[in-house]
């Protein structure tokens, strides 16, 4: 498990263009309202701001399209939004992404997830509110969704399933992405919630964080040993090939299990130093980037190292932020 060299990192990044990840997931609008606070209430001990202008940013699973589209590959995205002008905001983003969207379905018994932050000074979030349901889908807009996966898939190199539990990742969807894994033989990875833990048995990669590890393996996750232990632990409980934990300031452990089943791999990477901003959507830039290093011929180790590059450079940004080719190559150069 050697550090990827800057050689090693470019040729597997300028295979990515001709590459199509499917991303299917819960997609969302995050939204800004950004001024000054210059005083108190004198209603109630609130902070009062002064308001100067606004923001959007695609989030969730179309965060990770994004984030697929910046480092230069190809992505077809499949989710759902409301029939609402946040679910219009997202489809005119994602126009200007150049994302394909045809697998975004519009329900109309639902809103678009939406993040309304309100933000002061210096990036400082003053409040959020959110949009959103929890709810499955309905039955005929669920099979719509299905009929979408199910062509896109047909076209996919990698599936990535992101999953923030709005009511899009269900059982069924999550049996028929994990089917055409199989069929076609490519990668499936998933970015999980608790709660629908075991709708992801048999997936290629896991990439909890260290929150979800803890949660679902009713332990405690501070040092190496306990994070080697955690993944180790879903490993089996689920089946899956590998596991990846992503651990904020103490980087990625990586349980690597696409060589020998009886022997996995197992390193920590440690987070890139860099000037933490906000950790917002981190974890989406690392799943886009481990799907386009696998896609592209990398082992699990190097897209592993290049996603760990890349999520030092998407924390040290405000949001939902995106890395582009040039950017994560020239940190791999600069380490």
């Amino acid at each position: 498990m050697t550090d990827l060299s800057p050689t090693r990192a470019r040729a597997i990044v300028e295979r990515f263009e001709p590459l199509t990840v499917l991303v299917v997931g819960d997609v969302m609008i995050d939204h800004f309202l950004i001024g000054q606070v210059e005083r108190i209430s004198p209603e109630a001990p609130i902070p009062v701001m002064a308001f100067d202008h606004e923001e959007y940013r695609i989030g969730g699973a179309a965060n990770v399209a994004n984030n697929v589209r910046s480092l230069g590959g190809r992505v077809s995205l499949v989710g759902a939004i409301g029939a609402d002008e946040p679910g219009q905001q997202l489809l005119s983003e994602l126009r200007s992404a150049s994302i394909d969207a045809t697998g975004i379905i519009v329900a109309s018994d639902r809103p678009t997830t939406r993040k309304l932050r309100i933000v002061a000074s210096r990036n400082k979030q003053v409040a959020r509110i959110d949009f959103e349901t929890e709810s499955e889908l309905a039955p005929k807009y669920a099979q719509e969704l299905l009929a979408h996966q199910s062509e896109a898939a047909k076209k996919a190199d990698i599936i990535v399933v992101s999953d923030y539990l709005k009511g899009v990742i269900t059982s069924e969807l999550m049996t028929q992405a994990l089917s055409a894994s199989r069929a076609r033989e490519i990668p499936i990875l998933v970015d999980p919630k608790i709660p629908h833990l075991d709708f992801y048995a048999g997936c290629t990669l896991l990439t909890p964080n260290h929150h979800e590890a803890s949660t679902a393996t009713n332990s405690v996750i501070h040092t190496d040993a306990e994070a080697q232990q955690a993944a180790r632990s879903l490993r089996s409980r689920l089946g899956c090939e590998s596991v990846l934990i992503t651990r904020g300031e103490h980087g990625l452990w990586l349980l690597d299990g696409s060589g020998s089943a009886s022997e996995p791999r197992e390193k920590s990477l440690p987070a890139v130093a860099r000037e933490v901003s906000d950790v917002t959507g981190a974890g989406d830039t690392v799943i886009a980037t481990l799907a386009l290093g696998l896609a592209a011929g990398a082992t699990l180790t190097e897209a592993a190292q290049l996603a760990n590059q890349a999520a030092g450079l998407a924390v040290a940004r405000f949001g939902p932020a995106i890395v582009s080719a040039e950017e994560l190559l020239e940190a791999c150069t600069n380490q």
